[in-house]
């Protein structure tokens, strides 16, 4: 999905709601618990609850790559299933010297068919790169992550202003707003708005809304731009917003309820 295709699904469903399928096989509700196909089935009743609701999923491949090939089937199952009117992320958090990289970039976008998918930056400008290369895909690297170990790197004084702003201001020359995103916390939401003047044009990841306590009307209001430039990740909040037979009517619920919410913000 290209950036333009990306700005009309937000727009048509007025939505900029991704969801998180971190799907856990020891969280499933009771109807599935036991079940051998139950992760593949939560996701297929979770897609389907929520498709009218939010424009991207994202799959953290921990969650498949623990249960081994299997895992791996399940991944590719999903995002065969989800299809190609959605935007689709794989949360994988790679990066390796370049041939390392490209490797990484075919299994993902040649392979699996993701559209996008998150980058650490550390070991530079060629770790990077071979995401770029592949047209009408993205890398979305680290930039402010909403974790607390962020603090250890990510927010140390180098030069007189945070490391992640070095990483933003340089990762964005390597790219464009057309094939690079940047992930930014929903719990860093005081640094949006300067963030926003780096990156003016660039969509930003942003993880941490609801079990995280990220607020999504103050991420909204300071760092919307004229295209949106957002995708807003909510994960647990909305996969298991209940444990019995309901899940699916749950989840949609959660999802209309953050969309509507969007919605006004548009």
């Amino acid at each position: 999905m290209n950036r333009q295709q990306l700005i009309q699904t937000i727009k048509d469903k007025r939505s900029y709601l991704c969801v998180g399928l971190d799907t856990d096989p020891q969280l499933l509700p009771v109807p599935l618990q036991g079940n051998p196909d139950g992760v593949l089935l939560f996701n297929k009743a979770i897609v389907d609850a929520t498709r009218s609701t939010c424009v991207a999923y994202k799959i953290n491949t921990a969650f498949y790559e623990s249960m081994g090939s299997k895992g791996w089937q399940i991944m590719e199952q999903t995002v065969q299933y989800i299809g190609k009117e959605h935007f689709i992320i794989a949360d994988a958090k790679r990066g390796d010297i370049g041939n390392t990289s490209r490797q990484y970039a075919t299994a993902f976008f040649s392979q699996l068919n993701f559209d996008s998918i998150t980058v650490s930056p550390y070991m530079g400008e060629d770790s990077v790169k071979p995401f770029l290369a592949f047209p009408d895909k993205w890398a979305i690297v680290l930039g402010l992550t909403s974790n607390a170990g962020a603090a250890d790197f990510e927010l140390l004084n180098c030069e007189g202003s945070p490391l992640y702003e070095h990483v933003l201001g340089k990762v964005s020359t390597w790219g464009t707003p057309a094939n690079l995103m940047f992930v930014v916390g929903a719990t860093q939401a005081e640094s949006f708005t300067h963030i926003r003047q780096i990156c003016p044009d660039h969509f930003f990841l942003v993880p941490g809304i609801g079990a995280q306590g990220g607020s999504l009307r103050e991420v909204s209001e300071k760092a919307m731009n004229k295209d949106v430039g957002l995708l807003v990740n909510a994960s647990r909040a909305i996969l298991y917003a209940s444990s019995g037979d309901d899940y699916a009517e749950a989840a949609a619920r959660v999802a209309g309820a953050y969309q509507a919410e969007m919605a006004t913000y548009l």
